[in-house]
């Protein structure tokens, strides 16, 4: 498995990939509301993305026909933007990735939608704890698993389930780049973070069984069982210090 390292161009690049993703999810999220559609967030989406020198990587990946991931309620991750209509009581994950300067940043939240039940709540606060840790458990000389077994012990302590199906991943030049980064798992194996090394850690969290199955568009992951799911992201880099965010954001 070979992790590549940036350094120079390249981090000054994922920096700047990393600043324009953030800003893009930022003005989608002010845009959702009642009576929007996911179509509209993804229009919206697109337009930030051009006004800002950046392309959608989502936008035709392997077919994807949208500029950004909408998923709400039920949908785990990898939701198509289309009429659908945001209502309050909803919750809405989106997961937004860009490429500028050849360069790509990934980030995702999950956000209410007006007021929601405790335990749905509950969720998003638990998947958000859960992103932190994973963060902070980051660092060179770690080990990859001990990101993913920090992730685990918050969601299980929290009584979520954990996705097993889609994890994290590596990013730079390509949206999708090793390691993967799993969201479960023992401390102490798999590779070595070094600096340089620049990873999406993204935990993706149910309220009920992990259990998913992907819906007959060829993409959206929904829960088995129905209940709710989250979805938080940040693009972080290896430094001497930990994991830098390079993705910033006010959840």
């Amino acid at each position: 498995m070979k992790i590549s390292i940036k350094k120079g161009k390249a981090l000054a690049g994922m920096r700047e990939a990393g600043r324009v993703a953030a800003e893009v999810l930022r003005v989608c999220r002010g845009a959702v509301a009642p009576g929007v559609t996911t179509a509209d967030i993804d229009d919206l989406c697109l337009k930030t993305a051009h006004a800002m020198g950046a392309e959608s990587s989502t936008l035709g990946y392997c077919g994807f026909p949208g500029s950004l991931c909408v998923s709400v309620n039920d949908e785990v991750i990898h939701g198509i933007p289309g009429p659908r209509v945001i209502r309050l009581g909803d919750i809405v994950s989106l997961d937004v990735t860009v490429n500028i300067g050849g360069y790509h940043g990934d980030n995702a939240v999950t956000i209410a939608v007006g007021e929601i039940p405790d335990e749905t709540r509950d969720l998003l606060e638990v998947t958000r704890r859960a992103l932190a840790a994973g963060i902070a458990a980051a660092g060179p000389g770690r080990h990859l698993s001990d990101v993913s077994a920090a992730v685990e012990k918050v969601a299980r302590d929290g009584r979520c389930g954990v996705v097993r199906e889609f994890v994290g991943h590596g990013i730079g030049r390509s949206m999708h780049e090793e390691p993967q980064v799993p969201n479960f798992g023992r401390p102490g194996r798999g590779p070595i973070l070094e600096e340089g090394m620049t990873i999406c850690i993204e935990p993706m969290l149910t309220r009920g069984s992990s259990k998913v199955k992907v819906l007959e568009d060829g993409w959206t992951v929904v829960t088995r069982d129905g209940l709710p799911a989250a979805h938080f992201e940040h693009t972080v880099l290896i430094t001497a210090g930990g994991a830098e965010i390079l993705t910033p954001r006010a959840d």
